[in-house]
């Protein structure tokens, strides 16, 4: 109990480079757990500073009992204007504690989980929501790493690609996915507009907008399914015309997300069919006639989930550090 591990950025990465299904069906268990009521999940937290309002960092503590059993909080820090330097948005650490005790655990670096679980999340949903017998033609608007991880977890989760069209301000961004997407996936890439990627039948949101931008007039087709993993893309017009699946009602709906705006717009919830929890247990029934929205706000119990994972993991690799004598008093007398 006097010890404390800490689980570097280099020893989660070269886990998670090799657990992609491991990670997916965490993620998917997680989900039902929560629906089941195992888990307690509160409101993030944010830090936001008046001199650079782009920027922000968030607290989402959480607990998810079961085989985990665990306490946790992720502590990620996003600062958009690091990308004009070269540097990846967010970063972000992981503390894990006892539930027996409440004493602390481990420290794990978290921004490559923060990246995996949101990118197991959208692969997760997609699985469920994409119809097609066929390969599908995606999109990405949007081309960081979050972009760039939720391909990779779409191609780990059986999601057949036909081809990939990237839509991104920064040209430099949109190469690096579309060269990674034809190395990874084999398939044809290609840049496009806006409206190009608006017509393929899965689309990835993976933006830092902060309000809508695509309006609520974009024509959208039967079976098309967009994953709003920047929950700040479409208008709440659009989601009115659309299935619309949450990863949390109480979470999803706050923040100017979209499905708030919409919330706000109306007046009510109904709009909402469900979530991906209680669609993995078949209880979520979608209008074959609509397109289908799926909007994950994230959920800290994800992080927990797969970081517990990779302690244990770190652990039987040798790539924990520990450090021993890190409570100081381990007795009350």
């Amino acid at each position: 109990m006097a010890n404390f591990t800490v689980v570097p950025g280099a020893a989660v990465s070269a886990i998670l480079a090799d657990s992609h299904k491991d990670v997916l069906r965490i993620v998917a268990e997680t989900y039902v757990a929560h629906e089941e009521g195992q888990s307690v999940n509160p409101d993030s937290y944010f830090l936001r500073f008046p001199e650079k309002p782009n920027a922000r960092v968030i607290a989402l503590p959480s607990y998810l009992g079961g085989t985990v059993d665990t306490i946790g909080i992720k502590w990620i820090a996003s600062f958009p204007d690091n990308i004009q330097q070269g540097l990846p948005r967010a970063s972000a650490t992981l503390l894990l504690n006892d539930y027996a005790t409440g004493y602390p655990l481990a420290c794990l670096e978290a921004a490559s989980i923060s990246a995996a679980r949101t990118a197991a999340s959208a692969a997760v949903a997609a699985a469920e929501l994409v119809a097609a017998e066929e390969p599908v033609r995606v999109s990405f608007v949007g081309a960081g790493v979050i972009a760039r991880t939720i391909l990779d977890y779409l191609h780990a989760n059986g999601v057949a690609v036909a081809d990939v069209l990237v839509h991104d301000l920064d040209d430099t961004s949109a190469g690096h996915l579309l060269a990674h997407a034809a190395e990874r996936l084999g398939v044809p890439v290609a840049a496009g507009s806006l409206a190009q990627a608006l017509t393929r039948d899965l689309v990835v949101f993976a933006t830092t907008a902060a309000t809508p931008y695509v309006g609520g007039d974009t024509p959208l087709r039967a079976g098309q399914v967009l994953l709003n993993v920047s929950l700040r893309d479409l208008a709440p017009e659009l989601l009115l015309k659309s299935n619309n699946v949450v990863d949390d009602v109480d979470h999803c709906l706050k923040a100017q997300t979209s499905p708030h705006l919409t919330e706000q717009l109306t007046g009510g919830r109904d709009f909402i069919n469900g979530t991906l929890g209680a669609l993995l247990q078949g209880r979520v029934t979608l209008d074959p006639a609509r397109p289908t929205v799926f909007s994950p706000f994230g959920l800290g119990i994800l992080d927990l989930a797969v970081g517990h994972h990779l302690l244990g993991e770190a652990r039987r690799r040798g790539s924990a550090v520990e450090i021993p004598d890190f409570i100081g008093e381990t007795s009350r007398w």
